[in-house]
């Protein structure tokens, strides 16, 4: 029965994370802890070696560093770059390079959307929830942890954790 709980942890914490910040532009720092722990309970229920725990850590604090730079050059919000490390670090070696190459084309794809929407579509054109009509105020930044929620839930059938843990 916990195999499911941890199963689940990441999907659940990344589409939570994804709502979170279109409805809110804000990723409370509770989920990228929440997938930090769900890793842990899934490393040791699954025995993995220390050594392989610690790849896996080395690739989230790679991802958390290169965040922060991406956050002082004002390119990724802090939130962003704190759940990013946090996909990173359930990716690990062999699936962060595919999981960031998905980010960039999601986030890619996702800035033109925002651009788009602010660009053409009126916000006065229908009533709109507040959260749509924020959205569509210039220099409010984009949801990015949409972009980073998609990469890691496409890439996360793949992993180790989910093919070991689905059994």
């Amino acid at each position: 029965m916990i195999e499911y709980a941890l199963l689940l942890s990441f999907p659940m914490a990344m589409a939570f994370a994804a709502a979170n910040d279109l409805f809110t532009m804000r990723i409370p720092n509770k989920i990228s802890l929440a997938l930090i722990a769900g890793f842990a309970l899934a490393a040791l229920y699954l025995r993995l070696p220390l050594e392989a725990v610690l790849t896996h850590v080395g690739v989230g604090a790679a991802a958390l560093a290169v965040g922060f730079v991406m956050f002082s050059l004002r390119l990724l919000g802090g939130g962003d770059a704190k759940l990013m490390a946090a996909g990173a670090l359930w990716m690990g070696p062999e699936h962060v390079m595919l999981f960031i190459a998905y980010l960039t084309i999601f986030g890619g794809l996702l800035s033109a959307a925002v651009l788009f929407y602010r660009k053409y579509i009126p916000v006065s054109a229908e009533v709109v929830p507040g959260w749509a009509a924020k959205l569509h105020v210039q220099g409010t930044g984009i949801p990015y942890g949409i972009a980073i929620a998609a990469s890691g839930l496409l890439m996360y059938p793949q992993t180790a954790f989910y093919l070991s843990l689905q059994g």
